[in-house]
């Protein structure tokens, strides 16, 4: 499966120039209106936005007047091992809160003794497929403008066509903070007046209900919850292994988010007895085992047609 972020319909070269400062806060009529900011974080980065006792995530929503909600522990964007957080409330007052949330994780990035350099994030925003037109603009008119006014990165993903039921996509947004502030206000005015944009502010931020296509457009269900009572160990020729893994692990994790099973790989070497089969142990309810196992077999599958033909 191609990364959500493979492609994109704007990607500009890394900004030159200084940033301006953000624009003058709109009407207030505008600031009124009610919006949502939807962005992806990793789970590492969702505990440092609750905080301990939730603590820090309670400040931000006291600070900003917007309200903060999380997705649980391993609901994840599909195709992403991240979290989702979804902002709510007056356009001021949800950027407020996802400048709050920025800042936060951009002080938590290590740096160097002695490195002056301005520590840089990326800032994921998910947008319903059928608004992000308005942000492109006619010929990526709009889209481009943004970028030239704020001089952020900015990157528009095309729809995942391998899960059934996404109807999101992701716009990545980089450059210093100010920069990106400066990119979301501008991308937030514009969704703002799009209806199919609010139309999804209230909707649920669990993707439980999509579908992965499978290796055969079969669809597999998208699970999220752990369950460990059961363990399954199988083995696959060590030369099949690395289709199994993928490039940086992107297969193993793509079956092991799609199925909910845990799935472990013994080191090279460790084979099953007798064999130059590796070992995989996949753990969870009989469900997610059996849905693991199955993808598994289908990727060995067709390696060994490949092979014969």
């Amino acid at each position: 499966m191609e990364s959500t972020e493979s492609s994109y319909v704007s990607s500009p070269e890394q900004p030159q120039k200084k940033s301006p400062s953000r624009p003058a806060s709109p009407p207030l009529d505008s600031v009124e209106k009610p919006t949502y900011i939807k962005l992806l974080v990793s789970n590492a980065a969702a505990g440092s936005v609750i905080g301990k006792g939730g603590a820090t995530i309670t400040d931000f929503q006291s600070q900003s007047g917007a309200r903060i909600q999380l997705s649980k522990n391993y609901d994840f964007f599909p195709g992403t091992s991240d979290r989702i957080i979804l902002i709510s409330g007056g356009i001021d007052d949800a950027l407020k809160a996802l400048e709050l949330i920025i800042a936060k994780l951009l002080s938590e990035i290590p740096t160097e003794d002695g490195d002056d350099a301005e520590p840089r994030m990326r800032v994921r925003l998910v947008v319903p497929n059928n608004a992000c037109g308005s942000i492109i603009g006619k010929g990526g008119s709009i889209i481009k403008s943004f970028i030239e006014e704020s001089h952020a990165g900015i990157k528009i993903s095309p729809l995942d066509t391998d899960f059934f039921g996404l109807t999101d996509r992701l716009v990545t947004i980089t450059g210093a903070l100010e920069e990106q502030m400066h990119a979301i206000d501008l991308i937030l005015s514009k969704l703002t007046d799009d209806s199919h944009y609010l139309q999804n502010m209230h909707a649920p931020l669990s993707y439980a209900g999509v579908f992965f296509s499978g290796f055969d457009g079969i669809p597999y269900t998208y699970h999220n919850k752990e369950d460990h009572t059961n363990s399954v160990t199988i083995g696959v020729a060590d030369e099949h292994i690395g289709l199994v893994v993928g490039r940086g692990g992107r297969n193993i994790m793509e079956i092991s988010q799609n199925s909910g099973a845990r799935i472990k790989i013994s080191d090279r070497g460790d084979f099953m007895s007798g064999t130059n089969d590796r070992k995989i142990t996949i753990t969870g309810s009989q469900r997610a085992i059996h849905a693991a196992e199955d993808m598994i077999m289908r990727k060995v599958s067709y390696a060994s047609e490949r092979e014969t033909d």
